[in-house]
Formats: structure tokens, C-alpha cells, sequence
């Protein structure tokens, strides 16, 4: 995977099919309507969407599940690593990158998701994941609208809200309300290889 100067991803494996390239205009991936209907349990996302902060890649999912995973994973790290220099710039807290999914099965965005986020919380990014017919119900137990696709947001954490997301993982959700990016690189002991992933990720549950 790689990423090019207006901040699009390229799949080089053939797994994805890039279907639209990076674009600020949810109109152009047929996500407004969804995307209006979630302002109000999101009050960053309006801003974002307004000052051009939030963007869209879209993929077809068209190979093995294996190499799916992989290919969205790798396209993941490209928009974590997209985001973080954003995050010290003006509005940098509203800056948020989403990995769209088409014809893919909900399973296969699970472990991306699970390496992702933990790789990138500690440097203080909240990776979400939403799938495509998936409901949900906010604090107060009310149905949150349901997605019309599979997609991975890459955003900057909001230190002092998000850590209760991640009341499952609590270690997480600590070093999430703490995190500062140093500037690390979140590979230092771990091979980019997705299969050594998998496996890193994995042995977290234990």
C-alpha cells in the first residue's frame, strides 16, 4: 500500500480495489445522509466535515480474506500515519481518515481493527469500526443510525471522552487518556508483515 500527496491510498497487493480515491466530499461516496444523521452523538464530526477534516477512500474487497484483511490493514496504518502529524496543527483535534469497505464481510475488518488500535492508541488515535446494517445503541440506550457500509475512521483521540469507549480494555483506555505522540515508530519491535501482526495482536487477547 501506499500513500501519495493528496493523501490518497494506492492497494498494491490486488486484494482492494480502489473505488474512489481520497475525497473531503461525503456527497461523492454516498455517505451525507448517514453522516447528518450521526451529528448529533458526534459533535466534532459537523466541524470536521465543514473545514474539510474529514476524508473518504473507498475499496472493493476482492480477494482472499487473508489478504483482505491485510490490504485493510496496511491501508489503516497509511491513514494513522496520514493523521498524526495533522493532529499538531490547527483544528488538528477534528482531522479524521476513513477507510471504506465494499463486499466486505464484517469479520474481515476485526483483527485490522484490533491491531490498529492498539498500535495507534498509546500514540493517541481512536480507531473505530463500523459495519455495514450494524446497530447500535448510544449511553442513553437509543438506536444509533445504522451504517450503510463497513468503514475504519482514523481520527485524533478526544483524551477526556474517549478512554470510556474502551471500557473492555481497560490498559488501553488508561494509555489512550495519556497519550502523546512522540514521534515513535509504532513498528519498532514489530514487523510490518501482516501474518506477524496477526499473531502480535492475537496474543494481546491473552
Amino acid at each position: 500500500m501506499t500513500a501519495h500527496a493528496d493523501g490518497a491510498l494506492r492497494p498494491t497487493a490486488g486484494a482492494l480495489r480502489l473505488v474512489e480515491a481520497r475525497t473531503t466530499d461525503p456527497k461523492a461516496v454516498d455517505i451525507a445522509p448517514y453522516m447528518e444523521a450521526i451529528y448529533t452523538y458526534c459533535p466534532y464530526l459537523a466541524p470536521s466535515v465543514e473545514r474539510g477534516l474529514t476524508g473518504w477512500t473507498v475499496y472493493e474487497a476482492e480477494g482472499e480474506a487473508e489478504d483482505v484483511e491485510a490490504e485493510v490493514f496496511h491501508a489503516g496504518v497509511q491513514a494513522a500515519e496520514w493523521v498524526r502529524p495533522l493532529a499538531v496543527r490547527r483544528h488538528g483535534g477534528l482531522v479524521c481518515e476513513n477507510i471504506m469497505v465494499l463486499g466486505s464481510h464484517a469479520e474481515l475488518l476485526t483483527w485490522p481493527h484490533w491491531a490498529l488500535k492498539n498500535l495507534y492508541g498509546p500514540v493517541g488515535l481512536m480507531i473505530g469500526k463500523f459495519h455495514a446494517g450494524e446497530q447500535r445503541t448510544n449511553g442513553d440506550g437509543r438506536g444509533i443510525t445504522v451504517p450503510p457500509v463497513s468503514f475504519l475512521p482514523v481520527r485524533v483521540a478526544v483524551r477526556p471522552r474517549d478512554p470510556r469507549f474502551l471500557a473492555a480494555t481497560p490498559d488501553l483506555a488508561a494509555a489512550l487518556a495519556v497519550a502523546v505522540d512522540d514521534g515513535r515508530d509504532v513498528f519498532e519491535d514489530l514487523p510490518q508483515e501482516w501474518k506477524a501482526v496477526r499473531a502480535w495482536a492475537k496474543g494481546l487477547l491473552a
